[in-house]
């Protein structure tokens, strides 16, 4: 098994960073949108960071406090807010690069993005909606039929429920009179 050869070694200095460079350039748009997905997620994450400070933090209301530990706290807001508004322009970066690659795009009807079977190598025909608008209408009838027969069932079940609820309750009454 052979190693592979050191950049500096077979390549000349400048090809290597030249091709990472290139790579860099050709991101596609998933990978961006990935990039922004774990972007939004840090902003969240900082954002939660930064109401656990302010959580943390007191008031300045006349009670003694700790400049040490205010400065401390104070400067970990800052540097929070500061990453924060570095990551709000990675965002916007993102957003717009994936706008750009996007933008010459033609947007696709959604109606071709749906698979279906054509019926004699015709598109959509009369024919075809005529079938479709029966099948519906058989489908809706069915689901009626099966509905007024599960209601009819259900009021079967609750008059054996309530049957059983009065013959417990006849049952209850005889035992406590026994005693």
């Amino acid at each position: 098994m052979a190693t592979p050869p050191l950049a500096g070694a077979s390549m000349p200095p400048g090809a290597f960073s030249g091709t990472q460079a290139q790579a860099a350039r050709e991101v596609n748009t998933a990978s961006l949108c990935r990039i922004g997905q774990e972007t939004v997620q840090d902003i969240v994450f900082r954002t939660m960071e930064i109401f656990q400070l302010l959580r943390n933090m007191q008031l300045p209301n006349g009670v003694t406090y700790h400049t040490g530990t205010y400065q401390d706290r104070l400067g970990k807001l800052q540097e929070h807010l500061r990453q924060l508004s570095i990551l709000f322009r990675k965002l916007r970066l993102v957003y717009d690069k994936c706008n750009e690659n996007c933008a010459g795009l033609d947007p696709i009807p959604i109606e071709q993005l749906i698979p279906y079977v054509e019926e004699d190598g015709s598109k959509h025909d009369d024919r075809g909606a005529a079938s479709q608008l029966r099948f519906a209408s058989e489908e809706r009838r069915e689901i009626m039929e099966v509905n007024k027969k599960l209601k009819q069932k259900n009021q079967q079940l609750k008059q054996i429920m309530d049957q059983l609820r009065n013959l417990i309750w006849d049952i209850n009454a005889m035992l406590a009179m026994r005693n």
